[in-house]
């Protein structure tokens, strides 16, 4: 094959190649969970004061019961947060304590938020500076771990909970036990 011809193939080999790479990852996508490295790890020393009105505020301590629970970060002004609203209802009515964290948030607009789309929670601290969410590994909102009796982080969900994702979180708070 002389250098015309090589010329004239090559930038289609590299065309068809780089399509097969496309295809394939479009085909096989590799994993897109992100284990998180507080899996496994107690909470950090917390006390956060009350984010509203009729709730007390929240602190490491309080996971400590010997019973697990469900810690919730989130915000009145995010979106997803309000899509998640009634899943956390759901799992508060089938017998899950659900705490919240209160990230960068007004008390009006935080019981604006509750009276639109539901209350579930036992207490909420009011976390503005967002230590407590950067010390729990959190990079957003919303975002749900599951705590268990001892204080111990067993599992992190990224993102809004969905409907289906209801009875795998029930099977981990129960898994997460009594702090075993």
């Amino acid at each position: 094959m002389n250098r015309s011809n090589l010329a004239l193939w090559l930038p289609l080999a590299i065309f068809a190649g780089l399509f097969a790479l496309f295809v394939g990852r479009l085909l096989h996508p590799g994993d897109t969970v992100v284990a998180s490295a507080f899996v496994g790890n107690p909470l950090p020393q917390f006390d956060l004061p009350a984010a509203n009105v009729g709730r007390p505020g929240l602190s490491t301590a309080a996971f400590r019961t010997g019973r697990p629970k469900l810690l919730n970060v989130f915000a009145s002004w995010c979106v997803p947060c309000a899509a998640e609203a009634p899943q956390l209802e759901a799992l508060a009515r089938a017998g899950v304590e659900v705490d919240g964290v209160a990230i960068h948030d007004q008390a009006d607009d935080l019981a604006r938020f509750l009276a639109a789309n539901g209350n579930p929670y036992a207490a909420i601290g009011r976390d503005d500076a967002r230590k407590v969410q950067l010390a729990i590994g959190s990079s957003g909102v919303p975002e749900t771990y599951v705590i268990d009796g001892r204080g111990v982080i067993r599992y992190q969900h990224i993102g809004d909970i969905r409907p289906e994702d209801v009875p795998m979180l029930l099977d981990r708070v129960k898994a997460a036990g009594g702090g075993s």
